[in-house]
């Protein structure tokens, strides 16, 4: 008995040893991937490490750009308004001129047959020639008469 008793412990000491073998090989298996997973792991986190300074120059540049341009702009923009300004007054002033010139038009027009006859009948005297300029020169006064 003691003879199968010590071989008993013994067989069971060996299916431990190699049950210990067999999950140390796993073991080491395991280990292998996660080094192999530990050095493209560390690759990705240098790539993104460079990607980040890039992206960091880009938006450096980008902030620059935008400084440049909001200058520029704001510049323009001001020459724009004003330049709005001096046109409407251009504007404004050449409608007073259209106004002035289409009023010069219509008192230079040739008289019209009736018109004619009417200031045939009618004798034109000192009186009437001297209320047309007071006329005219009211107008003129009043900047409606070139």
């Amino acid at each position: 008995m003691n003879h199968s008793l010590g071989m008993a412990i013994e067989s069971l000491v060996a299916i431990l040893l190699m049950l210990t073998i067999v999950y140390c090989v796993m073991l080491n298996k395991r280990l292998r991937r996660l080094k192999a997973d530990e050095h493209s792991l560390k690759a990705v986190i240098g790539e993104l490490i460079t990607a980040t300074e890039i992206a960091e120059r880009a938006i450096g540049g980008l902030k620059l750009a935008v400084r440049d341009v909001n200058e520029n702009l704001g510049s323009q923009l001001a020459a724009a308004t004003q330049m709005s300004d001096q046109l409407y007054k251009q504007l404004g002033e050449a409608d007073n001129v259209v106004r002035r010139l289409s009023k010069i038009a219509i008192a230079a027009r040739p008289a019209t047959p009736e018109m004619v006859a009417a200031a045939a009948a009618k004798p034109s005297t000192a009186k009437a020639v001297a209320a047309a300029a007071e006329a005219f020169e009211r107008r003129r006064s009043n900047g409606l008469a070139a």
